[in-house]
């Protein structure tokens, strides 16, 4: 009787042990989290930097200058997906009378030239329409917003003959760029924008800008200021500059010239003065 009692219990405790099987789906699912992290580190760790940078020689001259540069860990499908994006933006920077340089297979310098701020603005709008284009950018799957970042350019000109005041003001809306949490999708609790996308914008103008009060906040270099964007927020940069105006300084050298030579010539011969006014009151 004894006997049996025991065989009972074992078996009990035999049935009732986890199988090894078990063991190993149990600490898989334990470990899960961290073997999502180990990959977001792996391959989600900066995978884009995208830097926007406008620059003046004076009102009638300048360029944007946009660099863009890959991560070495996108691999596979990102990195097919990242590749036809900046072969999307080289087409448009051509189209838009610019060049494309591709240096590595990571980095792309576009420089795009306008002849002052209407065509600038013009050129900026259309051109951030292929960064933002859902059809070939790497970034929007990686968000779980159906929208996609906006931006506004507006820049305001006040012409002073021998200079012009500009007032510029970009906005971007970056709140799509946020990894929504999900219960169902665990990935997306550990997916930072941040960590993502690097992007910058800078300004470089040949006396210098000052940020207004309601701008973001900017990094001096020299004559450059340079803003840092943050994904997930909406970015205002609000700026005043002046530039010089060729067409009036060259409008007062010619005036200055023509007035110059009039009274060099009457100081060389004052008669040819008094008789051009005398001819001009008694033209008969």
């Amino acid at each position: 009787m004894g006997t049996a009692r025991l065989h009972r219990s074992a078996a009990k405790r035999t049935a009732t042990r986890p199988s090894l099987p078990r063991i190993v789906i149990y600490w898989l699912v334990k470990l899960r989290l961290l073997w999502l992290i180990l990959v977001a580190f792996l391959f989600l760790s900066g995978c884009v930097r995208y830097d926007v940078g406008l620059s003046f020689a004076d009102a009638n001259h300048g360029s944007l200058v946009q660099q863009v540069h890959l991560s070495q860990q996108l691999t596979g499908v990102s990195r097919a997906t990242a590749n036809l994006w900046l072969d999307r933006l080289t087409e448009q920077a051509r189209q838009l009378g610019g060049t494309a340089k591709r240096s590595t297979e990571q980095d792309l310098v576009i420089t795009i030239p306008f002849h002052n701020a209407k065509d600038l603005i013009a050129k900026f709008d259309r051109f951030f329409q292929a960064v933002t284009s859902t059809e070939a950018n790497p970034r929007s799957s990686l968000t779980d917003s159906p929208s996609s970042p906006t931006s506004h350019l507006q820049i305001r000109t006040n012409n002073l003959i021998l200079w012009q005041r500009h007032r510029l003001e970009y906005d971007l809306d970056l709140r799509s760029l946020v990894v929504l949490p999900d219960a169902d999708n665990a990935a997306a609790l550990l997916v930072n924008p941040e960590n993502l996308l690097a992007l910058n914008f800078s300004l470089n103008t040949p006396w210098g800008a000052q940020t207004l009060p309601d701008s973001l906040a900017a990094r001096q270099q020299g004559k450059q200021l340079m803003w840092s964007l943050q994904p997930g927020t909406v970015n205002h940069i609000a700026v005043v500059f002046w530039l010089p105006s060729p067409l009036g300084i060259g409008a007062v050298v010619i005036v200055t010239l023509v007035v110059g030579g009039m009274f060099v010539k009457a100081w060389r011969d004052p008669s040819s003065l008094i008789d051009s006014l005398t001819y001009d009151a008694n033209p008969d």
